[in-house]
């Protein structure tokens, strides 16, 4: 691997990834406290040791004394730790001022979607089920989907807007699956992936508006909730609004909304903990699902406990607060991240980065010249796979290329995470101007 230095081409001794949201990897230290508590329940002796916050052990202690046998290392129910469902249901109120979250609602699982995703889709059914996704969209999600057996429907968000979700586009997409198969489920993110857009509550209402005429269930991916970063955007979660909107829709519209301890400002990537919560679900099927879950072995009690922590996190008066409040300088980290990204690339010729209002990721539209189409043409690729991958080989810096989110026009992208530290992010800006203007100046 090789950096542009002046030019001049040095051997490279590391690689910025940033094609994927996982902040540790990118620089951003964990949060103290919840790595204090992971580690007072991996090794209960310092529960009684005076070498961590008070706060810090008791809460290890608590958590603890929820496990079978005190262990970490036991299985737990199949929802997940009772006590930390709890803590889930809680914070679902809290963040929807007061409407009701009712833990037998809640599973806990390894990642946030999957087991969901099975019990819509029928994979021996003529014709088949589809799901409608967003494009560009998350890739694992729709990978699922058609694992299970579901027919992907694409929907494509408005770039000329703001990657805003257009219903007109929805009503599309449904009539565009007649003679393929059946479209039982409708999923959104929100804030977007990669896109970073962040709904406005007469989206949502519209959209709930759709799904209840359609009869489609609501799958609602919110685990860049606390990433919001648009001065004049705000988050507010599909429950909320559909439990404001009143009959019949709070009533009826089926809803699943997920959220993880792997994305956002938590960035416990490694820990595998999610909670999906149902909505409107029928008992009968919430019955099944409660088999569905039983069928594999519990959530890693490693990431229920972050999930916790997530949920539950230290308040003023708690001696580790202070540590934890950390987050805030993350958040404003992530603020000065997107300035300093958009500024730069909207500075490099064929750069177009738009406004950017969540989640933790940029999606930038790149302009590039037709000898450098053609030379990627040459060599098989798509014009940003080649653009990618000559940005990896001489400037050591891994982004994703837009080609994978299939987008409709044949526009080029690229996809970075900005969820970094503001260190990385000036050597990744640094490494890509100076790949970038070579790049330019090469296929001129």
């Amino acid at each position: 691997m090789h950096e542009f230095s002046g030019g001049v081409k040095k051997p490279y001794q590391n690689i910025i990834e940033v094609s994927a949201s996982d902040p540790h990897r990118g620089g951003l230290r964990p949060l103290t406290f919840v790595r204090q508590v992971l580690a007072a329940c991996l090794y209960p002796q310092l529960i009684n040791s005076d070498k961590l916050p008070v706060d810090v052990r008791q809460r290890a202690q608590r958590l603890l004394g929820a496990c079978a046998g005190g262990s970490v290392g036991s299985y737990t129910a199949t929802a997940g730790i009772a006590e930390i469902v709890q803590s889930v249901s809680d914070f679902i109120t809290r963040r929807d001022g007061g409407i009701p979250s009712h833990p037998e609602n809640i599973y806990i699982s390894p990642g946030s979607h999957w087991n969901i995703f099975t019990i819509l889709v029928n994979s021996k059914s003529s014709p088949r089920s589809g799901v409608l996704t967003p494009v560009p969209g998350y890739s694992n999600a729709v990978m699922s989907l058609t694992g299970v057996g579901a027919v992907n429907v694409p929907y494509y968000l408005d770039k000329e807007q703001g990657w805003e979700l257009k219903v007109e586009e929805l009503h599309r997409a449904l009539e565009s699956a007649k003679g393929n198969c059946k479209p039982v489920a409708l999923y959104i993110i929100n804030p977007g992936n990669p896109t970073g857009q962040v709904q406005s509550r007469k989206s949502i209402q519209e959209v709930i508006r759709f799904v209840s005429e359609k009869r489609l269930f609501l799958l609602v991916d919110e685990v860049y909730q606390e990433c919001v970063s648009g001065e004049k955007s705000d988050f507010v979660s599909y429950k909320k609004v559909l439990f404001e909107m009143g009959h019949p829709y709070s009533d009826t519209v089926e809803l699943a909304s997920f959220h993880s301890v792997s994305n956002g400002f938590f960035g416990e990537c490694g820990l595998r903990g999610g909670y999906v919560e149902l909505v409107n679900v029928d008992p009968t099927v919430m019955k099944y699902i409660y088999k569905l879950f039983s069928k594999d072995s519990c959530a890693p009690v490693l990431g229920q406990v972050a999930l916790d922590l997530m949920t539950n996190p230290p308040q003023p008066e708690d001696p580790s607060y202070p540590l934890y409040h950390l987050i805030q300088k993350m958040k404003a980290t992530l603020l000065c991240n997107l300035k300093r990204f958009m500024e730069v690339l909207n500075s490099l010729p064929g750069f177009h980065c738009p406004p950017f209002e969540g989640g933790t990721f940029a999606f930038p539209r790149l302009h590039l010249p037709p000898k450098a189409v053609h030379k990627a043409k040459e060599v098989g690729m798509q014009p940003d796979t080649f653009y990618c991958m000559r940005l990896l080989e001489e400037a050591g810096v891994f982004t994703s290329p837009g080609c994978d989110f299939h987008l409709k026009d044949g526009s080029h992208h690229i996809g970075v995470c900005i969820m970094i530290s503001e260190e990385v992010m000036e050597e990744l800006l640094r490494r890509l101007a100076c790949f970038h203007i070579q790049f330019m100046k090469d296929f001129s």
